[in-house]
């Protein structure tokens, strides 16, 4: 039996671990939305071969499942309630990707679209009819919005950035937040990504955060604002960004203020997602005193300030998504 541990950290003055004060009716409700959700993770079982699996797993970190056990690579980066879509390069060659959907459990797999895709999450609208993925087209270079059901083109967003990547739609679908820079490359000297936000239509794009001129200790490869999840329930922006020398959440709201950082110094953490109701919180990383510093899966409750880590394996894991099991519907 799988033993939880909390992890005893700090959230600015805030105690993490705190003594239950949550009613009978809230703690059912609590169960009752963890008995429908599950998280989806990506997991490199072999570095040798390059081979990542997607994997899913209640949010108490038990009953894991691999959902895709293929050889190659796979990558899950959104979900629709109990639709997760992921890219594979099971059908073609290494590290050449198209777009899939399956379910929880990884009993039903279906390829979405005809387009190639670049490394990048994406995100739906309209009740997960369509979904923005980040295309490798030659001699083009936009977002394409692409319907889910037939893969076919929807529109394009041409952000006039060199380098774009890691779209997400708005609550209503009628803006886009994605990272960006006017250099195309990490390695050219003063590349910084920015988070953007532009109109579905591709009008009106304005830069939305700032990184701090004078931090210095970030090493090239890492990210100045890292891919954006638009929480609806409090219409925030999150996105991690390596200030001070730690990867960090940081929360904004999309008129580019309140901007603050939600997880503790303790711990290294990049990749997230949030639940349906904005209550959890679910994030790759590490706690930065450990000596082994492996990236593991962490549950935060956004409201009480509390953070359980997920996973204690040696496997590499990271990009947690929220899914819906069909006991939902």
């Amino acid at each position: 039996m799988k033993i939880k541990i909390s992890v005893a950290l700090f959230f600015f003055s805030t105690p993490l671990f705190q003594g239950c004060s949550s009613s009978e009716t809230e703690k059912e409700q609590s169960d009752a939305e963890a008995a429908g959700l599950r998280i989806a993770y990506n997991v490199l079982l072999n570095e040798e071969t390059d081979n990542y699996e997607v994997f899913s797993m209640d949010l108490s970190g038990e009953n894991r499942v691999n959902i895709t056990n293929l050889e190659g690579l796979e990558w899950a980066y959104d979900a629709w309630k109990d639709r997760l879509f992921y890219v594979s390069d099971k059908d073609t060659t290494h590290r050449v990707y198209f777009l899939y959907e399956t379910d929880a459990f990884g009993e039903v797999h279906r390829r979405v679209s005809r387009y190639r895709l670049r490394d990048s999450w994406m995100s739906t609208r309209n009740n997960g009819k369509e979904i923005i993925v980040n295309p490798r087209v030659e001699g083009d270079s936009a977002f394409y919005i692409l319907n889910t059901q037939t893969g076919q083109l929807v529109s394009k967003i041409y952000t006039n950035k060199r380098s774009y990547n890691d779209p997400c739609f708005s609550p209503n679908g009628s803006r886009v937040v994605f990272r960006g820079s006017d250099m195309a490359f990490k390695k050219d000297n003063g590349y910084v990504d920015e988070l953007y936000i532009i109109n579905a239509d591709g009008s009106g794009i304005r830069q939305l955060t700032h990184y701090p001129p004078d931090d210095t200790l970030s090493m090239w490869y890492e990210y100045h604002a890292a891919p954006p999840i638009w929480e609806p329930n409090r219409d925030i922006i999150t996105y991690a960004s390596v200030q001070g020398g730690n990867s960090s959440i940081f929360e904004i709201k999309p008129d580019g203020t309140n901007q603050r950082k939600i997880t503790p110094d303790s711990l290294h953490a990049t990749w997230h997602s949030w639940s349906p109701n904005g209550k959890w919180l679910v994030f790759d990383g590490y706690i930065r005193a450990d000596t082994v510093k492996n990236y593991d899966i962490f549950l935060m409750n956004f409201s009480e300030k509390t953070i359980e880590r997920l996973t204690y394996d040696t496997l590499y894991q990271q990009a947690p998504v929220f899914v819906e099991t069909r006991m939902n519907e």
